[in-house]
């Protein structure tokens, strides 16, 4: 079933001002990843991921969509993402956005659908009953040059115009999504679904609405709790490295926050920028970091990190905004507690932030499980996606 000229019009957005023409989430191609025909191979799937008390009630089908959408500077771009349905006869289905934690490396993101770890939330939700997605961001999956890490409005676009390209995609199928987008995300995507449900709000698309937002184990306090955290024991040390060295990367990239590598990073990582450039696996970027963050940086990146100012402190400002505002939909923020990566203060600050704003945000201690990775960040993603799942089927 195709859609009509006016369903297309209706989906699709213009391009930014003074840039070149491009009708977002406009479908570039289509791509069936794999089907799962029964609600038992959907519950061994993931419970064989180590997803806790999965919700099993459909099979469901994986595919991978690449649409177009705009890069960080508002031109024309292609990105990817990840589209997975209940096998159903409804015809009329509620929308999940999952947005995932970080990856560094292009082959790693939901749609080249390898990692049941990064497909694992979708095909929960849509084992649930709603129609998921999982945007892949820009640079990574189908994407092409760096990953603009913790870049909260090239998040934000990238995930409307996934919901764009999948409204297209299912009205193809007959079938129809639900004005209702509920939004969650791990980690990294925890700042996106807050983007992404703020975007809705806002009036960002003429026919998604946002319903509800749960985002898990996220760094939405930058400036205020996690960079401070880093030079702490609280954050695991070589992560700590890994997570700064990409941050001041990504961002000089996009603000141009530095005159040198050789200013903040020490002189056997000054060339560390070209490990975050998506084409290196995680394994190979590990080994490529220091063991501390002492290591990686000069005085002059350490006072940078704990002083911000100009392009930096700005573009910090912007990623510390997704607690800064008042969603008028149920709002729960799931962590573990302990979590040695996006510290639990994080989850604090954005509660008291929302607070601020007059929002009563729970805050869902999830547990603890260590079993994926050793980390209890992981863990986290584990553990709450049922939980969110269950919660958004009931509203």
């Amino acid at each position: 079933m195709l859609l009509t000229a006016v369903a297309a019009a209706a989906i699709s957005t213009p391009a930014t001002a003074g840039t070149p023409s491009v009708t977002r989430g406009s479908l570039v191609s289509v791509t069936p990843l794999a089907t799962y025909d029964s609600p038992a191979q959907v519950g061994d799937l993931l419970s064989a991921a180590g997803f806790a008390t999965p919700i099993s009630r459909y099979g469901v089908s994986l595919h991978r969509l690449v649409y177009r959408t705009i890069d960080a500077q508002g031109r024309p771009a292609v990105a990817g993402g990840l589209v997975v349905l209940p096998i159903t006869t409804s015809r009329h289905l509620r929308t999940v956005s999952f947005a995932h934690g970080t990856s560094v490396y292009r082959g790693d993101a939901p749609s080249a659908g390898g990692d049941t770890f990064l497909t694992g939330p979708a095909i929960s939700f849509a084992g649930a009953g709603f129609a998921a997605v999982a945007p892949d961001y820009l640079g990574l999956g189908a994407g092409t040059g760096p990953h603009p890490w913790m870049d909260v409005p090239s998040e934000t676009s990238a995930s409307l115009d996934l919901l764009r390209a999948a409204r297209v995609f299912t009205a193809r199928r007959g079938v129809d999504l639900d004005r209702r987008v509920y939004a969650s995300g791990f980690s990294q995507g925890a700042s996106a679904a807050l983007g992404l449900a703020r975007a809705l709000q806002d009036g960002a698309d003429p026919w998604f609405r946002i319903a509800a937002v749960a985002p898990v184990s996220g760094a939405y306090a930058l400036r205020r709790v996690e960079i401070p955290a880093v030079f702490t024991p609280e954050v695991q040390p070589r992560l700590a490295a890994a997570y700064m060295a990409y941050l001041l990367t990504s961002y000089d990239r996009l603000h141009d926050i530095y005159r040198d590598p050789k200013d903040v990073f020490t002189p056997d990582y000054a060339g560390i920028g070209d490990l975050f450039d998506a084409s290196h696996p995680g394994e190979e970027v590990l080994a490529g970091v220091p063991s501390s963050v002492d290591e990686l940086l000069t005085d002059a990146g350490r006072a940078l990190l704990r002083h911000p100012g100009g392009r930096f402190a700005a573009a910090l400002r912007e990623a510390d905004s997704v607690c800064e505002w008042a969603p008028r939909v149920p709002v729960r923020l799931y962590f573990s507690p302990g979590d040695e990566q996006a510290v639990t203060g994080n989850t604090v600050a954005c509660q008291q932030s929302l607070a601020a704003h007059g929002v009563r945000a729970p805050a869902v201690d999830v547990g603890v499980d260590t079993s994926y990775s050793g980390m209890v960040h992981e863990g986290s993603q584990l553990l709450a996606v049922s939980q969110i799942a269950r919660w958004f089927a009931g509203l």
